[in-house]
């Protein structure tokens, strides 16, 4: 399986949330080498590949930012498609298009392709985009293979809940998404569960 260097890996998202980088970072921490690599191993991160070359994820940013926090340099990586060939517009149109890019900043606004970070680190935190992540963990949704579908949990949360400004206000709004999560609201959503038993 081919191998690329972390800094090297361009992501096509905005924000991540750090909660789950921090969360992913501390597990693979507490891992004995050996562990380590076969949890890296199982997690190859697929890539497009766009002008230049250049190798972009398209999933898997927490993964990459949490392991280049352990101060691991190179992650495996699965090709899904070579773009190379496209000029800018039509790699990020093609993108668009197959869903395999979200440009929305923190609070959900369209932002240019052009203010895409360079490196998977650099990407802004999104506090709903972890309440999505826990909600899911919370098994107040179930994880599918819809492209996106954790940026659109966060979307329905950010519409629906005020942004929360520590970890007591983190925690006790995870309870209140898991409740709207499992309601008649997303009903809809990739993943919905419906009313718990």
């Amino acid at each position: 399986m081919k191998t690329v260097k972390i800094y090297q890996l361009r992501p096509t998202q905005m924000t991540h949330g750090m909660r789950e980088v921090r969360s992913k970072a501390e597990q693979y921490a507490s891992l004995a080498r050996h562990e380590l690599e076969m949890a890296i191993a199982e997690k190859p991160i697929p890539v497009v590949l766009g002008p230049g070359g250049a190798a972009f994820a398209i999933d898997h940013h927490h993964v990459a930012t949490a392991l280049r926090r352990i101060d691991i340099a190179s992650v495996p990586v699965v090709l899904v498609k070579d773009l190379s060939s496209l000029s800018q517009p039509d790699f990020w149109l093609t993108m668009e298009n197959n869903r395999w890019t979200y440009p929305y900043d923190p609070q959900g606004q369209r932002m240019a392709f052009a203010e895409m970070p360079q490196h998977v680190w650099e990407l802004a935190d999104d506090e709903f985009r972890s309440l999505a992540a826990s909600v899911r963990d919370a098994k107040g949704y179930r994880k599918t293979d819809v492209p996106l579908e954790e940026f659109r949990w966060a979307d329905f949360f950010r519409s629906n809940f005020p942004r929360p400004d520590s970890d007591e206000e983190f925690a006790a709004l995870v309870k209140k998404a898991i409740k709207l999560a499992r309601s008649e609201k997303a009903a809809g959503l990739p993943g919905y569960l419906g009313p718990s038993n």
